[in-house]
């Protein structure tokens, strides 16, 4: 788990630095209307923390296997209106819901790591599966960032 943390941080680290050094047109550059532009995928980025988080959180009391609940992606990044919301806002919650984030994984210990969780309805993984592909997840969206005009967000799995 001390990898995964390492990795959180390094990314948190990359993220703070590209964003000061993106232009904001082309942050908010979308190359059509349903691709999301760099800042909507920021802003996916911001309701991937606060799933996850209650996520992480959950499972250390709720009734196992933890059952994963997929959220309407494209509707929480249109809802959220992060297209019309300053990037140091959509960047400081991030930042500090993966400070939280981290925090809990400090916690876990090698048991809990080990807690069921049911995603896709009927498929078995690990939280400490569920940490390692929500860190992946980042990575993925933050290459599209650095990337220009690989904006779509394509059909991820739900678990997200």
């Amino acid at each position: 788990m001390k990898e995964t943390i390492q990795r959180l941080e390094n990314l948190m680290k990359r993220v703070n630095q590209l964003l000061s050094e993106v232009p904001m047109a082309e942050l908010e550059e979308k190359v059509s209307l349903n691709k999301w532009s760099k800042k909507e995928i920021m802003g996916h980025l911001v309701d991937s923390a606060l799933h996850n988080l209650q996520r992480f959180t959950e499972i250390q009391f709720e009734p196992k296997p933890y059952k994963v609940i997929p959220y309407e992606q494209d509707q929480m990044v249109l809802v959220n209106d992060y297209q019309h919301v300053l990037i140091s806002n959509i960047s400081e919650l991030w930042l500090s819901l993966n400070r939280q984030i981290i925090h809990v994984l400090k916690s876990l210990t090698p048991e809990s790591l080990q807690y069921a969780v049911v995603v896709n309805k009927t498929e078995f993984k690990t939280l400490e599966w569920l940490i390692i592909d929500y860190v992946d997840h980042l990575e993925h969206h933050i290459k599209q960032i650095e990337h220009a005009k690989e904006l779509n967000p394509l059909a991820e799995e739900a678990y997200h």
